[in-house]
């Protein structure tokens, strides 16, 4: 089988090296970062929805490079928050520049003295395209909640105070194998298992 080659439409360290992971056992796609083909390019997330700012990333990526590529929009959805910060999950923090740990900060202010337990879930779109347009959407969620304090080192993002319902660990205490499997970016990309498999 020919080997085909899939551009991860992010700048993301930590997303490029869990998509790497979870599509691993693919061994007929090999998956290249903007990086590995000197590609700089960064696009406004404008869109109003997951799938829409995925949409925008796996276009622009796709016209840009000339290839095949596949992009996802994630966020962290609180209950006791009204679903925030959701798609603005990354620009939670009203502080400029912003770290991860700033933004869980932020979160833990916003929530407050809330009754607990503070349900939430992680969502995810995978978009992939190609410079002609989008081929096919993906989405994959995980349940759990928001602890007060931060537990573990692995991962990224609000890992460290998601607790993984059923689970009592937070993402940044689960092991990579573990997280690949049931975590949001890992359920949106098995479900583009076939899609990729069938795809020429």
């Amino acid at each position: 089988m020919q080997e085909k080659t899939i551009l991860l439409a992010t700048n993301n360290l930590g997303k490029l090296h869990e998509f790497k992971e979870i599509y691993a056992s693919l061994e007929a796609i090999n998956f290249i970062s903007p990086k590995d083909i000197n590609l700089e390019l960064d696009v406004d997330e404008t869109g109003t929805t997951y799938v829409e700012n995925a949409t925008l990333k796996a276009v622009a990526f796709a016209k840009e490079s000339g290839m095949m590529c596949l992009a996802d929009d994630s966020g962290l959805e609180v209950d006791v928050l009204d679903g925030a910060p959701g798609i603005y999950s990354a620009r939670f923090s009203p502080l400029p520049n912003a770290t991860d740990a700033d933004r869980r900060k932020h979160m833990i202010d916003q929530i407050g003295n809330a009754p607990r337990p503070w349900q939430a879930k992680f969502k995810c779109a995978i978009v992939i395209a190609n410079p002609k347009g989008v081929l096919g959407v993906f989405e994959g969620e995980c349940k759990g909640e928001i602890l007060s304090e931060e537990r573990g080192v692995k991962g990224f993002g609000y890992d460290p105070i998601f607790q993984v319902k059923d689970n009592n660990k937070t993402m940044a205490e689960l092991s990579e194998e573990i997280k690949n499997q049931i975590s949001h970016r890992a359920n949106a990309a098995r479900a583009t298992f076939d899609f990729l498999n069938s795809i020429s």
